[in-house]
């Protein structure tokens, strides 16, 4: 009997023309995958969240979906669990372009909560939690779950290099559909779906994305905050790939930990040179795991 879960990668129609590619709806089911080894010894754990906007101090959460896995020492999903989905009133009417991005209305919400005990004990059940957007997800469940706090997180966005795997940006629905699948995107439940299916995708060396999401995640890295950068750098710092951080005012930088000296010995040649005119000696360095990284 064939897995439920089973042909995770591109099934071309023998029927169709050269240069068509065929997109299966993405159905993620509970169950065995029928890949790896035995039920999978270690637990993952995928998280997405929808909130009524994107400012932290005014806006709420008004859905979580969270979905367990099992995987195996290679990095293969070999088990799927049951999805739990919850939707929360924010106590406020929810903006009408969250609704037109979301489906979720203010009746769809009204009076309901998230179970925060049980939401609580899946996240801390894994070893691993993982978000599309781990930088916005992250900072979300914390503040609502504030058991939750201080998990080790990984970011499929962000920590895998798609680009070198031959796949074009980093955008969920788009990287779900170079893989070969299509989803009914932005409500908590099939994005976390679709991420799930990503990670079992294997690349040209037969690896999984969950496998190189893992190596990456489990090496530490440095925040490097080019404190004191004078106002003439800035766009030499944006295009070296620093971002500015709006809450601590500083250019940051998150370099791997072999790329610390190339790091600072391009910032001591181009931003902390009297000729650039810097109101600090230097960067600061903070070393970051994944228990403290998109925080």
């Amino acid at each position: 009997m064939p897995y439920p879960n089973g042909g995770c990668e591109l099934a071309p129609d023998e029927h169709a023309r050269p240069r068509e590619r065929v997109l299966h709806h993405l159905d993620v089911r509970e169950g065995p995958t029928g890949e790896g080894v035995d039920a999978g010894s270690q637990v993952g754990v995928v998280v997405d969240v929808e909130t009524t906007g994107l400012d932290m101090e005014r806006d709420e959460i008004i859905q979580l979906a969270i979905r367990r896995f099992r995987y195996d020492d290679e990095g293969v999903i070999t088990h799927i669990g049951q999805t739990h989905e919850w939707v929360e009133d924010p106590g406020k009417p929810i903006p009408a372009d969250i609704t037109e991005l979301t489906g979720l209305t203010d009746a769809d919400v009204a009076w309901q909560a998230i179970d925060d005990n049980e939401a609580t004990s899946l996240l801390c059940s894994a070893s691993i939690v993982i978000a599309h957007h781990s930088r916005f997800d992250r900072r979300w469940v914390e503040r609502r779950l504030e058991h939750a706090r201080g998990l080790p997180w990984a970011c499929s966005m962000e920590q895998i290099d798609w680009r070198a795997q031959g796949f074009d940006g980093r955008g969920l629905g788009y990287l779900l559909c170079q893989a070969g699948w299509y989803h009914e995107g932005h409500r908590a439940s099939a994005d976390v779906d679709a991420v799930i299916q990503l990670l079992r995708h294997r690349f040209q060396d037969g690896r999984t994305a969950l496998a190189a999401l893992l190596d990456r995640s489990s090496c530490p890295s440095w925040l490097v905050s080019a404190v004191g950068a004078d106002f003439e750098v800035k766009d030499l710092l944006r295009s070296r790939g620093y971002r500015w951080d709006p809450r601590r005012k500083v250019w940051w930088t998150e370099v791997q930990d072999a790329d610390r000296l190339a790091e600072e010995i391009w910032l001591a040649r181009n931003v902390y040179t009297a000729a650039a005119r810097p109101k600090a000696l230097g960067p600061s360095f903070d070393e970051i795991t994944a228990t403290t990284r998109f925080l």
